[in-house]
């Protein structure tokens, strides 16, 4: 993928991640539109980045999505939406506050849906639909409960997208091991491999520049990940176990 002269949707642009793609994107000459639900940091990133434009809305609130597609469906197609947003909030099943739980589901799970059902249209023939994932999803871990089992939902949308919406749009699944981010800011162990929002950045334009359905990094971390979700389950629960 060309990224000069692309038009590319950013949600979740506000921090983290997503406004590292937002000002790598812009470096390399996308012309960008950026959404979140802090509209005061949307505008100020907006400001760094030539040729962007923020546009808030929170995906806990289906509404605010549909009128910004609303909006951007008289504009002309989009190359790309790239959907980074989630909530995240570590911690037993045991000391669990329901209604973040819930707040976690609808953001991370039907706010994704409603991404997965409004923004196809929006893209050209070829176009790519981004879905943040995680490495957590791959395997239940100890005290990443309700965020893991979400993630767990995200990857699982995003494989039955890449074959639903071929040929005509490009499902690509964006799983990151450890980055450094409000949200990792939040955990009390030690993260191996972990990298800057920078990095991260940098892997995901890479791994949207190739062809393939999966982006994953850091790859000495993600790999090892890979082959612990391969091993039978009398092996993979024993060690994981050891995490606890």
């Amino acid at each position: 993928m060309e990224f000069a002269g692309s038009r590319i949707w950013i949600i979740g642009a506000s921090a983290g991640i997503g406004a590292a793609l937002a000002r790598a994107l812009s470096e390399r000459g996308a012309r960008l539109v950026l959404s979140a639900r802090d509209a005061d940091a949307l505008a100020a990133l907006a400001a760094e980045c030539p040729d962007a434009r923020p546009e808030p809305l929170d995906l806990a609130d289906p509404d605010t999505l549909a009128a910004v597609v609303a909006r951007l469906a008289t504009e002309g197609p989009l190359d790309a939406v790239v959907c980074t947003a989630a909530l995240y909030d570590p911690g037993r099943v045991a000391d669990l506050d329901p209604a973040r739980a819930e707040a976690m589901v609808r953001v991370n799970i039907l706010g994704m849906l409603e991404v997965a059902r409004l923004c196809p249209p929006l893209l050209r023939d070829g176009g790519q639909l981004v879905l943040f994932g995680s490495v957590a999803g791959w395997l239940g871990l100890p005290g990443g409960q309700p965020y893991s089992a979400t993630k767990a939902a995200v990857n699982n949308l995003a494989e039955s997208l890449a074959v639903e919406l071929a040929p005509r749009v490009a499902v690509r699944l964006v799983c990151p091991g450890f980055v450094q981010t409000r949200l990792t800011a939040k955990n009390r162990f030690a993260m191996p491999a972990i990298i800057t929002p920078a990095e991260a950045a940098d892997a995901v334009l890479s791994g949207m520049g190739r062809r393939g359905f999966e982006i994953h990094f850091p790859r000495r971390f993600t790999l090892a990940m890979k082959l612990l979700r391969l091993l039978p389950y009398a092996l993979s629960l024993r060690l994981t176990r050891r995490l606890a």
